[in-house]
């Protein structure tokens, strides 16, 4: 390395820009494992932002004429210098990024400005549409965006506030179904899983500091082109978490694959941060298989510990007699002994008319009890320890545990008696089987076919989606971690036809919760569709064009389908919905929806508040998108339901006033850019409202992000 670095100070002294870059690539290469999962980091991705105007100093590509296909040459990059108006005319002087002399003047119009991801961005949001139906409840949010500008924008709102994170992410067939860098990754491309993987990761990375540090869980599913690599990208970015991936069968009859099994299944990584951890649920007899008794009774497990640390010696305090008698209605108990630390078991003493029940294992070498002493003459007490059939001694001792203990305590199973030997006798013919399945899942309703497309198909007739996920899967998948946080916060950054915020809601309905998704997805037209808008002379950014993108066609439209029970042209939606909760769709939810687009903004504009009706819905969504939102404080500051702004620190009295007659704020925005004004403010705010300052939170989170973007 020492020689690489003499190279790169000789290069640094012609061109430092490039000695940089160099620089960069070879630090990534020293920092690469020796084992575990190798890839190559490739020059981090670029989006187009048609309909964005081209400004002074932004990166653009020059389009194709209309009527033309793109080619590599429109790939290439351009600085605009000058943008200027001409005879009636945008246009603007451009310097290729790569060749300094290659300079031109194009129309504006030809131009689609692009952000590469290691740039700044200064997003704000746009709203394009609400429904609401949901009176007080916090809104269901659509962002229209690249997903990772929306990462990094959702830190600026939630960061380490999200409970779940579900994403469905591109499965990299090799069939068009996702881009790098604007081009589409074919099956023939040789850095086809290095590309997959890079695009991963730096999603991965910023969804990690979303998710909340105590309790949450990361759902990403994905079939077997990609499982693999996907489970080890997993482990190197949560090395910290439990992981655990299930099989799922998607399609009882399975798709044909020539010369090898028909495929059924796709897989479901659960990566569970903190203390997070499934919830039991109660299930039908489709989630246990193989019919075990303990899903729907008691379960009494064995007295004598197995498995590891199940010798004497790993507790001998745990190595005692249990005192059984036999009677003519069965064995019962005399009593527990105490610990016994001699060889010599005969040395103990035996109640008359009893015999000594060790903790002998099968193979005839000393084991021992799982309890201590204490502790089971304790449940025996309470009739939560049962005896075997007589053996004399080698009877076996049988206990419940504290799970199952906790069961007849709380009332689940009403005790209708004992035995001879004091144990409960319980009624379980009213207990709701509360259990966790196994991690092979074969659920008739997570059928992608009958409860994904066939079912996109009554909320948006005409249209279609590929390969849309089963609602019913997305809802039990979130329902194991969800279940017990009714105000729970759910993600999804690929979100596709909008499963994930259709299953919240239908969450929402079975148990009046109050939970919030946010689902973000791009407006990509399909290749095909692109190849018919193209010969039409239309491009991206164009009205025509964008009506076909996936959010605009089916995003948005089945999201505001499935709350309002109307299909797009206002009939209302045939059909029910099935399992678990069965009711008309044509009902909808009563939820609030708003749709929004994410636009790219000037530092300057931002910073000089001329910007602030783009970036209210931002504080908006930080104080929980719930009630209403305040786009304009032209008269100095004001207040909403959760949360309040003020901008002109002279009416700071009022303001105050204001903030402490309101109920449920949880938020105050302050615009200022003295350090003295801003802390004066905090120290008027009551103690539960988190202040925060404006406009430098917003600048250092996204330039923070884009240092972190060059760092990968």
């Amino acid at each position: 390395m020492s020689r690489l670095n003499d190279l790169l100070r000789q290069v640094a002294n012609k061109d430092p820009q490039l000695a940089k870059d160099l620089q960069r690539e070879t630090d990534a290469l020293a920092e690469r494992r020796a084992f575990g999962l190798n890839f190559e980091r490739h020059t981090p991705e670029a989006v187009e932002l048609p309909g964005r105007p081209a400004r002074k100093n932004d990166k653009v590509r020059i389009l194709p004429e209309r009527g033309q296909s793109p080619k590599k040459e429109n790939e290439r990059l351009f600085l605009v210098t000058r943008a200027y108006s001409e005879d009636g005319e945008r246009r603007a002087d451009v310097v290729a990024v790569d060749d300094p002399n290659d300079e031109r003047t194009v129309v504006v119009e030809d131009l689609v400005v692009v952000a590469e991801f290691r740039d700044p961005i200064y997003p704000g949001l746009v709203s394009t549409g609400k429904v609401e139906r949901g009176g007080d409840k916090p809104f269901q949010t659509v962002i229209n965006a690249e997903n990772y500008h929306a990462l990094q924008a959702l830190l600026y709102t939630h960061r380490g506030k999200v409970d779940a994170i579900y994403i469905d992410p591109p499965y990299n067939s090799g069939s068009k179904d996702w881009k790098y860098n604007n081009d589409y990754v074919e099956s023939d491309d040789h850095y086809r899983h290095s590309k997959w993987l890079a695009m991963m990761e730096r999603r991965l990375l910023l969804a990690k500091e979303l998710l909340n540090p105590e309790a949450s869980v990361l759902i990403v599913t994905i079939d077997e082109k990609e499982y693999l690599r996907l489970g080890l990208l997993l482990e190197q970015a949560f090395p910290e978490a439990r992981i655990t991936m299930v099989s799922s069968s998607i399609n009882s009859a399975g798709a044909t694959r020539k010369g090898t099994f028909a495929r059924a299944a796709e897989y479901l990584f659960f990566v569970q941060v903190g203390s997070s951890k499934p919830d039991p649920q109660v299930l039908d007899a489709e989630w246990n298989a193989v019919k075990t008794d303990n899903k729907k009774d008691l379960y009494w497990s064995r007295l004598i510990r197995s498995g590891a640390d199940s010798a004497r010696s790993d507790s001998p305090n745990q190595f005692y007699p249990v005192f059984l008698r036999n009677t003519d209605d069965g064995p019962v108990f005399v009593e527990v002994g105490e610990p016994h630390f001699g060889k010599d078991l005969s040395e103990v003493t035996v109640p008359e008319g009893a015999v000594a029940v060790w903790p002998i294992r099968k193979d005839g070498s000393e084991g021992r009890w799982r309890i201590s002493a204490a502790m089971l003459r304790g449940l025996i007490e309470k009739g939560h320890v049962r005896i075997g059939g007589w053996r004399e001694g080698s009877t076996t001792v049988y206990y419940l545990k504290q799970g199952e203990s906790a069961k007849v305590d709380r009332g689940d199973f009403q005790v209708i008696g004992r035995r001879p030997d004091g144990s409960v006798i319980t009624d379980n013919s009213s207990y709701e089987t509360r259990f966790l399945p196994t991690d092979i899942w074969r659920i008739t309703s997570h059928d992608a076919g009958n409860s994904g497309s066939r079912l996109i198909s009554r909320l948006l007739p005409g249209r279609k989606f590929p390969f849309p996920k089963s609602l019913y899967a997305v809802e039990d998948a979130l329902r194991f971690f969800v279940s017990a946080k009714k105000e729970a916060l759910v993600v999804d950054f690929f979100a596709g036809s909008g499963t994930t915020a259709h299953a919240v809601m239908r969450l929402n309905k079975q148990d009046g919760g109050r939970r919030r998704s946010i689902s973000v997805t791009n407006n990509e037209v399909s290749a095909d569709e692109q190849a018919s808008l193209r010969k039409r002379g239309l491009r991206p950014g164009d009205a025509q064009w964008e009506q076909w993108g996936i959010c605009d066609y089916i995003t948005k439209p089945r999201i505001q389908a499935a709350t309002t029970g109307l299909t797009p042209d206002g009939h209302p939606i045939s059909g029910e919905y099935k399992f678990n909760d069965e009711f008309p769709m044509a009902e909808g939810f009563e939820e609030n929806v708003e749709s929004l687009t994410l636009t790219y903004e000037s530092a300057m504009r931002v910073s000089s508040h001329r910007e602030f009706p783009k970036i209210a819905p931002f504080l908006w969504l930080r104080a929980g998108s719930r009630g209403r939102r305040i786009d304009d404080i032209s008269t100095g500051w004001g207040v909403a339901e959760a949360y309040g702004v003020i901008a002109n620190l002279d009416l700071s009295e009022q303001f105050v006033k204001a903030v402490e007659a309101a109920d449920g704020l949880t938020h105050v925005f302050i615009v200022t850019d003295e350090d003295r004004l801003f802390e004066a403010m905090v120290r008027q705010m009551p103690a539960h409202i988190e202040p925060v300052r404006l406009y430098s939170s917003y600048f250092r989170n996204f330039e923070i992000e884009a240092g972190r973007a060059v760092a990968r």
